[in-house]
């Protein structure tokens, strides 16, 4: 498979992706005040967490889609870094929402470890400012790729033990499932960190990793807002 081939799948199912998010965005933001009391703060929070990973990935297709016009990537890497950027920002803060998250749901307080989670955040986005980072460049460099992700990492793998934990102890079933997503989009995420540029083609992991964040979505949403129930209307009757 051609780079470029690569390239306009990712975008045309990031395209995709974009709708089905903004339109479950769309869809807890107008029926929000349907949520019942109990269930609204987290609610509320995940229909955030969504519009900040809409809003980085937006951008991130967008700046592409705009290289490609432009000439193509090669001679726009800067838009490409720009995306990059806005992403890796924006789904830093969805964690810590997710974070937050996790003490509405299960009625916790924050502790030493989730402090110590917390704190990866200004380490991660400190290193995401360094001009080693050098987001204009059409190769980035490698090691400060793995630099900041490896924070990332922590702090996804550190909220889906808090996840799995409580929800387990608690039968919580919509959460136990939330962070069987969490821990998939982790397991496809991981190897591109590590080998994409060895191995460009593990780029395409990034596939089922969305996936799995639009499985999030659609769990939260089924799982805290109340659905309508469709009423079969009676058959008529023949005459006789």
């Amino acid at each position: 498979m051609s780079p470029e081939l690569r390239m306009w799948i990712e975008v045309s199912f990031n395209t995709l992706y974009l709708i089905v998010v903004w339109a479950l965005v769309v869809l807890m933001t107008r029926r929000l005040g349907e949520v019942s009391k109990e269930n609204y703060p987290v609610a509320n929070r995940l229909r955030w967490a969504f519009v900040l990973l809409a809003l980085g990935d937006s951008g991130h297709v967008g700046f592409r889609v705009a290289a490609y016009a432009l000439g193509g990537v090669e001679a726009n890497p800067l838009l490409l870094g720009i995306g990059t950027l806005a992403t890796a920002i924006t789904v830093t803060f969805f964690y810590v929402v997710m974070l937050d998250i996790w003490r509405l749901r299960f009625n916790k307080k924050y502790g030493l470890f989730e402090y110590g989670l917390l704190a990866l955040v200004p380490i991660r986005l400190i290193v995401m400012a360094l001009p080693g980072n050098d987001w204009g460049s059409p190769t980035p460099p490698e090691f400060f790729g793995l630099l900041r992700n490896v924070f990332l990492i922590l702090f996804g793998i550190g909220i889906l033990y808090l996840y799995l934990r409580d929800a387990i102890k608690s039968k919580d079933r919509l959460f136990r499932w939330i962070a069987y997503c969490v821990f998939f989009s982790y397991l496809f995420f991981t190897p591109v960190i590590l080998w994409a540029t060895q191995i460009p083609l593990l780029g395409m992991l990034m596939i089922p990793k969305t996936v799995m964040y639009v499985a999030v979505a659609v769990l939260a949403y089924y799982g805290l807002w109340p659905q309508k129930k469709v009423v079969a209307a009676p058959l008529p009757s023949s005459a006789d």
